[in-house]
C-alpha cells in the first residue's frame, strides 16, 4: 500500500499492508470519555457509509482491551476507542494513535480532544465517499492495515470568520464548524461587531440588533469602487442560536471565541444607541448627527465615548457574551482606532485629564486594560489586536514599570506582523500569530487578473505552507513556548457568500491546518511538494463535503466577478 494522504500529516505513520473489511457486522466499542467521538462516528460516518456502528454485544472481548479484536454484535470488526494515560503522557491530551490490523481498529488518545482527532483520521483513510451525506450504491469500506502516531504542535489553531462586514446565517457557521473538525483545527473566532454591523443579540439592549444588524447598502469591491449593492443587508445571532452554535463546535472539541469591538469599529453600535459616541462634537445633542450603520468600508471615525455611562453599557453587554460563550477567551478588538473624536471632544479631553492619562491619544489603552480587568476578575482572559499593547509596559520599547501593564493572562493577536507578537511574548504574555502578510485568506491568491475582488498581498498555497507561527527572533528562546498557536483570518468586505468564502479559505486552510498541526521535523521531510501531492486526495474530501474552493489552475468562470475592482496590486512588506 501506498502512505495514506492524511492532511494535516501526522508525526508518523507505518503501513501495515493489508486492508480491515467493514460492514454492518461492524460495532463501535467507546471507552469511557470517549463518548462525543463516538456520537460523532455514529451520526457523520455512519451518514456517509450506512453503517449502524452498533455497540459491541461483549465489550470486543476477543480483542480485550489492549488492541484491536473481532467481537461484533455477529463476529464483524470492532472499532475500539480509549482514554489512555500513557499516551497522554507521551503525546499529549489531543495526541492519539490509530492501529488498524486484521483483528479490528483502535483509537487511543491521550483524552477526549486526541480520540476525536484520531476519528477524523479514520475518516480520512476511509476515503473521499465517507464524506458524503448519504451512502453511494454499489460502495465498499475498508480500512488500510495503519499504526499513525499523532499530536499538535499548538494548543491554538484557529480560523477567524468575520461575520460582521457580511453575515454569515447560523447554519453557515455549523458547516464551518465541521470544516474545521476535519482539518483538526480547534479555536473558531467569530467576529460579531464592527462599524457595517452588530451580529449578536443583547437582550438588555434589542436596538443593538434592531437597528445596528442592518445596514442599507453594501459597497461592491474594494473602498475605491464606484459600485454599490442597493439591497439591505443584515442578519444575528440570538441567544439560543449562539448556544446551538456553542454546543455544535463543544461536541467536536472547538473553543468558539467572541469578538465585541472597542473602542474603535463601534459605528454600528453608536448608530443604534448615539449616546455612546462622542456626542459634543456634534452640537451636543445625542441624536442630531447619529451616524448609519455604516456601508462602505475601512475604519470609520467614529469611535465610543470615554464615559462611565459607556463602560456600563459595554459591561452589560459582556456579561450576556459570558452567558453565552463558557470558553476561556473573549476578544476585544482593541485595534484600528482613530483618534480624531478625541481630540476633537471637550469631554474627552477632560475625561484624560481627569484620569491623568498623557492625552486622549492614551484612551484607547484606558479602554483595554478596563476590560482586561473586568474579564480578569471574572475569570476569563481578554484576548485583543496588537495594538492592546500601545500604552502599556508591553509595548516595545516602553520602559518597565513606565505604563500599567495588562494582565497575565491577556492574550496578543499579533496582525501587522510579528513584531507584537514578539513584545508580547518576551513579556510574558501568551501570543496567537495570525500576520496578515502570511495568513489573511482575504487576500489574493495569484496575481492573475481572473482572481475575484482581488485585494491585499498574493499569497499562494506554497506561501501559507511556508509560514512558520515562531518567528526566527524568538526560535529557540524561551519566549518561544509563549505561542500558543496561530490563526488564519477571512475578512469579508469583498466576501459576501459561502461559495466566495470557500474559493478564499480552501485550500489554503488546508495549508495552513498543516502548519499549526504537524512538526516542523514532518514537514520539512515532505516539503510543499509531498503536500500537494497529498492535495489531490484531499481535494477529492472538499470535493465530497461541497466546498467550492479555488481550483490549482485558477478560478472557474463562475468564481470570477467581472467588473468589480479590487485593490491594485502590491509587493507585502516584511512580516517583522
Amino acid at each position: 500500500m501506498d502512505e495514506p494522504d492524511l492532511v494535516p500529516l501526522p508525526r508518523s505513520v507505518a503501513d501495515g499492508g493489508g486492508r480491515l473489511a467493514l460492514d454492518a457486522r461492524t460495532a463501535l466499542d467507546a471507552g469511557p470519555g470517549t463518548e462525543r467521538a463516538a456520537h460523532w462516528l455514529r451520526t457523520a460516518l455512519g451518514a456517509a457509509t450506512g453503517l449502524p456502528l452498533p455497540p459491541a454485544a461483549d465489550g470486543g472481548v476477543h480483542g480485550g482491551d489492549h488492541g484491536g479484536g473481532h467481537g461484533g454484535v455477529h463476529g464483524g470488526a470492532v472499532v475500539r476507542l480509549r482514554v489512555d494515560e500513557a499516551v497522554a503522557a507521551e503525546l499529549g491530551p489531543e495526541g492519539y494513535r490509530l492501529s488498524v490490523t486484521g483483528g479490528g481498529a483502535e483509537i487511543r488518545g491521550g483524552a477526549a480532544p486526541g480520540v476525536f482527532w484520531g476519528a477524523q483520521t479514520l475518516r480520512q483513510l476511509l476515503g473521499p465517499d465517507a464524506y458524503r451525506r448519504a451512502p453511494l450504491p454499489g460502495r465498499g469500506w475498508s480500512l488500510p492495515y495503519v499504526r499513525v502516531a499523532d499530536a499538535p504542535r499548538f494548543a491554538w489553531r484557529g480560523f477567524m470568520l468575520d461575520t460582521a462586514r457580511h453575515f454569515t446565517p447560523r447554519d453557515g457557521v455549523l458547516r464551518w464548524i465541521d470544516l474545521l473538525a476535519a482539518h483538526k483545527l480547534n479555536v473558531l473566532h467569530l467576529h460579531l461587531t464592527d462599524d457595517q454591523g452588530w451580529r449578536l443579540e443583547i437582550e438588555r439592549f434589542p436596538r443593538l440588533t434592531e437597528v445596528g444588524a442592518w445596514r442599507r447598502r453594501t459597497r461592491l469591491g474594494h473602498r475605491d469602487s464606484p459600485l454599490w449593492d442597493e439591497r439591505p443587508h443584515g442578519g444575528f445571532y440570538t441567544h439560543d442560536d449562539v448556544r446551538e452554535i456553542v454546543a455544535y463546535a463543544a461536541e467536536r472539541h472547538i473553543t468558539v471565541v467572541p469578538e465585541i469591538d472597542v473602542p474603535g469599529h463601534s459605528q454600528a453600535a453608536i448608530a443604534a444607541y448615539p449616546e455612546l459616541g462622542n456626542t459634543d462634537i456634534h452640537g451636543g445633542a445625542a441624536d442630531a448627527a447619529a451616524p448609519q450603520v455604516w456601508d462602505d468600508w475601512g475604519v470609520s471615525p467614529n469611535v465610543l465615548a470615554p464615559t462611565e455611562a459607556v463602560l456600563r453599557f459595554y459591561e452589560g453587554v459582556f456579561e450576556e457574551v459570558l452567558e453565552l460563550f463558557p470558553g476561556e477567551f473573549v476578544h476585544i478588538g482593541g485595534d484600528e482606532c482613530p483618534r480624531d473624536q478625541w481630540r476633537r471632544s471637550p469631554a474627552a479631553r477632560a475625561r484624560a485629564a481627569e484620569l491623568g492619562l498623557d492625552g486622549v491619544d492614551a484612551l484607547q489603552a484606558w479602554f483595554v486594560r478596563h476590560f482586561d480587568r473586568f474579564l480578569a476578575e471574572r475569570g476569563r482572559r481578554l484576548v485583543g489586536w496588537d495594538e492592546i499593547l500601545e500604552g502599556t509596559a508591553v509595548e516595545e520599547g516602553s520602559p518597565d514599570g513606565a505604563a500599567p501593564r495588562l494582565s497575565p493572562g491577556a492574550v496578543v493577536s499579533s496582525w501587522r506582523g510579528y513584531a507584537g507578537g514578539i513584545a508580547a511574548a518576551r513579556a510574558g504574555h501568551d501570543v496567537v500569530m495570525c500576520p496578515e502578510q502570511q495568513v489573511y485568506l482575504d487576500h489574493r491568491q495569484d496575481a492573475g487578473e481572473d482572481e475575484p475582488v482581488p485585494i491585499g498581498y498574493v499569497r499562494t498555497l506554497r506561501d501559507v505552507y511556508a509560514f512558520d507561527p515562531v518567528p526566527p527572533r524568538l526560535a529557540g528562546t524561551g519566549a518561544a513556548a509563549r505561542v500558543i498557536g496561530a490563526q488564519a483570518n477571512l475578512w469579508t468586505e469583498v466576501v459576501e457568500d459561502q461559495r466566495r468564502a470557500d474559493y478564499q479559505a480552501f485550500p489554503r486552510l488546508a495549508a495552513f491546518a498543516e502548519v499549526v498541526w504537524s512538526e516542523p521535523g514532518a514537514r520539512d521531510r515532505e516539503g510543499f511538494e509531498g503536500f500537494e501531492r497529498r492535495m489531490t486526495a484531499h481535494r477529492a474530501r472538499l470535493d465530497a463535503l461541497g466546498v467550492a474552493y479555488r481550483p490549482p489552475s485558477g478560478p472557474y468562470p463562475w468564481q470570477r466577478r467581472p467588473g468589480i475592482p479590487g485593490r491594485p496590486f502590491q509587493e507585502p512588506p516584511p512580516a517583522v
